[in-house]
């Protein structure tokens, strides 16, 4: 109970903070003209969105940082590099793209290459100093599969496709910001039962302060997140996954991440192949809006969907 308690408080700090540093940032980035530019592929609905503030990621990875640095081990060390790092990245990307007007931002080869560094660091850390050394764990299984050498390029592909799935999903008011949170707070709940404690401290940051973010970034947005958010929240979710050896529920659980990702690996295939496309657009959000859906129902749906795939999740993990 007093663990629990503590959680809520890290969850409600994070949270004030984070509501806290709204009103200073959206006119701080608005001076800088720091506005998120809409593909003119889009759907048409989204060309308001223009101008719209970008980078609020910052306010997440400072509420986050806050809360959780005060029970410092190695696990939160990781951690914390591996929302930092990915973050920094995402931040580089959108500052030469909304502050320097330099539409491209970083090269995809620049991109990839710090992708894999960050994601070779966290891969080694785990294999070298984990008790679980070179195991994983295979949920519906009930047991330890132990990859060898190829335990250290399946992590890190792991990593970097957890960030890059985050960041497509990243694409309307709200969608990542609240799928992110469900997904954080179900970390924070079985980290806390599995005696993880600065894990779970971590993910209960993660989860105040992407509620507070959804304050600003709620249906119609204030500000986005942009690739510093979106690339720090997906290290930060990956980090914790692996730290806990629990690499492979996030497939569950973080499931519209992988269906956002999967939408756009079939589209490009199928274009490719056939000179057809599958889906109206791609990632699959931008489908269903095509579809007629308001933009605040495929949010909701989504959201809806991630809850109950956290819950199936938890039944998996303790039954």
């Amino acid at each position: 109970m007093q663990q629990h308690i503590q959680l809520i408080t890290i969850i409600v700090i994070s949270f004030v903070i984070t509501l806290a540093l709204g009103p200073l940032f959206i006119p701080l980035l608005k001076r800088l003209k720091a506005g998120q530019s809409i593909r003119e592929e889009g759907p048409k609905s989204h060309w308001i969105k223009s101008g719209t503030p970008t980078m609020g990621g910052v306010m997440i990875i400072i509420a986050v940082l806050v809360t959780s640095i005060w029970n410092m081990d190695t696990d939160l060390m990781i951690l914390i590099f591996s929302l930092v790092s990915f973050g920094a990245l995402g931040f580089a990307d959108d500052f030469i793209k909304v502050v320097l007007k330099r539409n491209l931002g970083l090269r995809a080869y620049q991109k990839i290459l710090f992708q894999m560094l960050f994601a070779g660091i966290i891969a080694i850390y785990q294999a070298k100093v984990s008790a679980f050394g070179t195991n994983v764990y295979i949920p519906l299984a009930d047991t330890y599969i132990d990859f060898g050498i190829f335990y250290v390029p399946f992590i890190a592909f792991f990593v970097i496709a957890m960030v890059n799935s985050v960041n497509l999903t990243d694409g309307l008011d709200g969608l990542a910001t609240g799928v992110t949170l469900l997904i954080a707070l179900f970390f924070s709940i079985t980290a806390a039962d599995f005696g993880f404690v600065s894990t779970a401290i971590f993910c209960a940051a993660i989860t105040g302060a992407c509620l507070g973010f959804l304050n600003f970034n709620v249906h119609p947005a204030k500000i986005f997140m942009g690739d510093t958010g979106s690339m720090a929240l997906g290290g930060a979710i990956a980090g914790v996954a692996i730290i806990m050896n629990l690499t492979l529920i996030i497939i569950i659980v973080g499931g519209i991440y992988f269906l956002e990702a999967l939408s756009v690996i079939l589209q490009v295939i199928s274009f490719k192949l056939t000179g057809k496309r599958i889906f109206r657009m791609s990632p699959i959000h931008h489908h269903f809006e095509l579809l007629g859906w308001k933009e605040t129902k495929v949010v909701a749906v989504f959201w809806i969907a991630t809850l109950l795939l956290c819950i199936l999740g938890r039944i998996i993990l303790i039954a």
